[in-house]
């Protein structure tokens, strides 16, 4: 009986220690410094010099070249690799997520400026005015999914149609 107290005794004192261990207030700041850190990025990408703004953006696509209508096929592989890699962060009505939301995006950006931001969203945002805008807005890098130029058309394809479909 009075070992078995003395075990309910260490238990209890154990489990305390580890509550206490567990509330040492370590992780309460991290997400303050995390919001520091992104906010100090941000403003840091915002103080770089500006690249010429042609409103296509920073990076190597300089010509995209559209067809009347939406081509169906690219399209859909778009809408499958953005699922996969874009929909995390990003909606595609006008809610923003951690991104902005992406309708109309095809109306007020350039083709070449949407897939350069698609595949050099760090230069991007350090040299393109709208994208260093967009990050001190969002305080959110864009991550860099290594995206190549023909699955970033793909991307493209089915925005302009999320778009036409609006």
């Amino acid at each position: 009986m009075f070992l078995s107290s003395v075990k309910g005794g260490a238990m209890a004192l154990l489990c305390g220690m580890m509550l206490v261990g567990c509330s040492s207030g370590e992780n309460e700041t991290y997400y303050d410094e995390y919001k520091q850190e992104q906010g100090a990025n941000a403003t840091a990408a915002a103080t770089e010099a500006p690249a010429a703004d042609d409103g296509k953006g920073v990076g190597p696509v300089t010509t995209v070249a559209l067809g009347e209508g939406i081509e169906d096929a690219m399209a859909a592989n778009g809408k499958t690799i953005f699922e996969g890699k874009c929909s995390a962060c990003h909606q595609l009505s006008d809610q923003k997520v951690v991104g902005p939301g992406l309708a109309g995006v095809t109306e007020r950006r350039k083709p070449e400026w949407v897939m350069n931001m698609i595949v050099n969203p760090e230069e991007m945002t350090k040299k393109d005015p709208v994208a260093k805008k967009l990050l001190a807005e969002h305080l959110t890098q864009m991550t860099n999914q290594n995206v190549n130029e023909q699955d970033a058309r793909a991307i493209l394809e089915f925005l302009r149609q999320n778009d036409q479909a609006i």
